[in-house]
Formats: structure tokens, sequence, C-alpha cells
């Protein structure tokens, strides 16, 4: 399996990308920067997008996405899937021809550009070569940690969540779960803004390692504005901590 980083920060600022990554170059796992890390013969090429939720650091750039296929005249559409909640808020909040277009109609309703799709929490979904399953986590809107395998290999993603346990357990009961994608957003000392916010910190994260399924846990999400001071608490933690580097692919 390969993850390619197309962007991992928790804040946008010059050559930070928002959280971007392609799975296995065809399946795009959150979509807050694809339009600035890939060009446009690359973005026509995705097929399917999977949202944590409706935030705009993870969803600005989807907007873009579907805007340049259906400028480029190209018939074919880009799949979107999420939790019901997570579509809902998609459809009312982004797509409602007021914030931007409602590309599910676009250019009509029989071919739209954009096509949502509802997954069911805990059920395995095929998206070409891999199959997803979508848990519940713990953030301050409705969002959802995905368990992604092609078969022989895979990985748990967290999405942006605070403590949690469902999302853990699920991964420990797949077998080709190999890492962890794992936020940690704030420094220690802003404990009480992740707790509230629905984030991590590296000492909130240090309880959380325990639930995890073995392997590498691969961080993102931190703020710009602490990326040092986090950096540094991360690590003091387990030396399977690792902060994951944008336009890096891991393969395992």
């Amino acid at each position: 399996m390969r993850l390619e980083v197309l962007g991992c920060h928790g804040g946008d600022v010059p050559n930070l990308r928002l959280p971007t990554f392609l799975v296995n170059g065809r399946v795009l796992l959150e979509a807050g920067a694809v339009t600035a890390a890939l060009p446009l013969e690359k973005q026509a090429d995705l097929q399917h997008v999977l949202i944590s939720h409706a935030h705009l650091d993870h969803i600005v750039g989807l907007a873009f996405l579907v805007d340049n296929i259906q400028s480029a005249a190209r018939s074919r559409s880009v799949t979107t899937a999420s939790l019901a909640p997570i579509i809902k808020d998609l459809r009312t909040y982004c797509f409602n021809n007021r914030l931007w277009p409602d590309f599910t109609a676009l250019p009509s309703a029989e071919a739209p550009v954009l096509r949502l799709e509802t997954l069911v929490e805990g059920e395995p979904t095929e998206f070409g070569d891999l199959s997803v399953i979508p848990v519940p986590v713990n953030h301050a809107v409705p969002a959802t940690g995905f368990v992604v395998s092609d078969g022989t290999s895979g990985f748990v993603f967290s999405g942006d969540t605070g403590p949690t346990k469902q999302l853990w357990r699920v991964a420990r009961h797949v077998p080709a779960v190999r890492a962890v994608v794992v936020e940690t957003a704030f420094p220690n000392r802003l404990e009480s803004l992740a707790r509230a916010s629905g984030h991590l910190t590296p000492k909130l994260l240090e309880h959380e390692i325990e639930k995890m399924p073995d392997g590498p846990i691969w961080i993102y999400h931190i703020k710009p504005a602490y990326y040092e001071e986090t950096a540094d608490q991360l690590s003091h933690l387990d030396g399977r901590v690792e902060i994951l580097q944008q336009d890096h692919t891991y393969t395992f």
C-alpha cells in the first residue's frame, strides 16, 4: 500500500498544505489541498474521495477539484463518501448554490461531476482495490475515522478527534492494519482548547497509544503556530511516534 502525503498540516501557510492524502494513487483521503498539490491531469484521474468531516481545512480543495474537472469538460464524476451526517453537512453548507455551486446537479442532475455516497458506520465499502470501514470519532462536528485495507496491508486514519475508543477497537480487529495516522493539533499547555475543540495533544495522544494496534504511529494536523513546541513534546513519546512529512510517500 502507498500513502502519498500531499498535505498534513493543521493550518494553511506558505509551503505547508492542509490535510490531503492519496492512497494507492487513486483514492483521495481528505481534500484540503488537493488542487494545490496535484496538476490538472492528475486531478482528473481521481475517482473517489473520502472525507472525515466537513470543516474547511478538510474539504476546501474538494470544491475546487470538482470545479476544475467540470471546467475541463470531461464526462466523468468524482464520488465523495462519508457517513450520513457528514454528507448532509456537505450538501447543506458547501454544495448549496450559495457558498458554492451544487455540483451534484452540474452539468446536469443525470450526469453530475460530483456524486455523494453515504457509508454505513462500521461496514466495509469497496473503493477500487481498497476496503474502507468508517468509524465515528469525537470532534466538534460529526466526524469519522477510517480503517483502510487492500487485503494484505492497511492503516487506520483518525481524522480529527479527541480521545476516542471505537476506532481503535475496530482497527485492532483488522489483521491487515500496519500503521496508524493520527492527529495531534496542539501542545500540552493548550489541553483545554484541544478538549473543547475535539483534538489531541501529545499528552492526550500518549493515553491513546495503548488502545491502538501495533505499528508505526504517524502524526498529522499539527497547528503551524505550535509546530516546534508540539514536535518536541511528541519526540518524548513512544518510539513508534513519527511526524508525517509533506510530499513523502510511505509504502507498507
